[in-house]
């Protein structure tokens, strides 16, 4: 039997196998599922309507492989309306499945065998799978604690000639953090240097707290014709299962990605695409009723957490929080999560495959896109962890 290279480099995803653990562990009673980023939300009623009603009329063939018009242009305006970005919904935009597509064609667009990509670590699991499959190598510049910045200094070593791109995911997932406009302006500075592709992930672009804003890195002065602009309808509208993304970019660059999406996946579901112009044309109420929900439920489980005895930056960004177990003894954070399941009831992600490999992380996350008594559910049966730790530990 024969396999590629890729395929034996690219390990299993972590947070898959967390699922697995939610089924075993739901088998034997009930347990609060705080892994995977799945909201207990339902999606907003106009926008299932409209899905039902674009499939009720027919509307389930291939639209244009590169997305829906109209959904392009209801993208082109939300950018116009909350960003101020100019963006040509027939040359600019290409609608993928979901930001995981969205990213993976972003590199294979722009980098080649060899070529470096840095990311951010800790890192959403998916971008080393990103840049295994396209061949190219990974250079990791460490986010800090306890805030998770990064050194200016280590940032500018890690660029160099063989430096094809940058993966941004901003807000960031798992450490939450939101970058400053200081921040992206010393990575566009970095990019135009060395002639280096921004791809951005802002699937959390609408879930940034306490007064903090999101600014796309393709408004910053000199970075629209090299960044890669990757959000969809995932999180913020709780429709993970619709699998509708986009990316924006320039012409020159779209029109080379699309024939890599074209032969990736054809095209994104047409009546999930229909019914995303409800979504992107919801009222501003809908995002800061979001806001306002998410702080209480980030909230309450940051409280809980604490109280627990685990350490955490209450979160600037998305719907997840990153806690270090460092003070409650566990030989590492896989160990902490199968005593949490175990003996607590309560499931979440260990937090080592946000890092390099081989890697010894003390790191968990935890999603708080849950109904509010789950939350509390999950603080009740977490409540005794620090007293039980010491207990053993004596």
């Amino acid at each position: 039997m024969h396999l590629s290279d890729r395929a034996q480099a690219i390990p299993s995803s972590n947070i898959r196998d967390s699922m697995k653990r939610v089924a075993i562990e739901t088998a034997k009673g009930t347990v609060v599922n705080l892994a995977q980023g799945l909201p207990e939300f339902a999606a907003p009623d106009v926008v299932k309507q409209a899905a039902i009603d674009a499939i009720n009329s027919n509307q389930n063939q291939y639209c244009d492989t590169w997305g829906w018009i109209p959904f392009r242009e209801a993208i082109a305006a939300k950018y116009s309306n909350h960003y101020g970005l100019t963006v040509d919904p027939h040359e600019d935009i290409t609608v993928t499945c979901g930001v995981s597509e969205a990213v993976n064609a972003a590199l294979l667009t722009v980098a080649n065998p060899g070529d470096e990509v840095i990311v951010f670590e800790p890192f959403y699991e998916n971008y080393f799978a990103n840049i295994i499959i396209s061949n190219a190598v990974v250079r990791y510049v460490k986010l800090h604690k306890p805030d998770f910045t990064f050194d200016p200094k280590e940032l500018e070593e890690a660029f160099n000639s063989k430096t094809r791109a940058i993966i941004i995911n901003n807000p960031n997932n798992p450490t939450t953090r939101v970058f400053t406009r200081e921040e992206l302006e010393l990575i566009a500075k970095l990019c135009q240097k060395w002639n280096v592709f921004a791809i951005c992930d802002e699937i959390y672009e609408h879930m940034v707290y306490d007064g903090r804003k999101h600014i796309v890195m393709a408004t910053i002065p000199g970075m629209e014709e090299r960044t890669f602009t990757c959000s969809g309808l995932s999180k913020t509208y709780n429709l993970t299962g619709w699998r509708v993304g986009w990316v924006i970019a320039p012409p020159f660059y779209t029109a080379a990605l699309r024939k890599i999406h074209d032969y990736l996946t054809l095209v994104a579901p047409t009546p999930f695409q229909i019914a995303g112009v409800t979504a992107l044309q919801l009222p501003e109420k809908f995002y800061s009723d979001l806001l306002t929900n998410y702080t209480v439920l980030r909230d309450t489980l940051s409280d809980a957490l604490l109280n627990a005895g685990l350490d955490l930056l209450r979160p600037q960004g998305t719907y997840f929080i990153l806690a270090d177990c460092s003070n409650l003894g566990f030989k590492n954070d896989q160990e902490a999560v199968e005593y949490l399941a175990r003996e607590h009831r309560v499931v979440a992600v260990s937090g080592f495959s946000f890092f390099r490999p081989n890697t010894n992380s003390q790191s968990i996350r935890f999603c708080f896109a849950k109904q509010r008594p789950n939350l509390q559910r999950a603080g009740e049966l977490m409540a005794a962890l620090k007293e039980r730790r010491k207990q053993e530990a004596t």
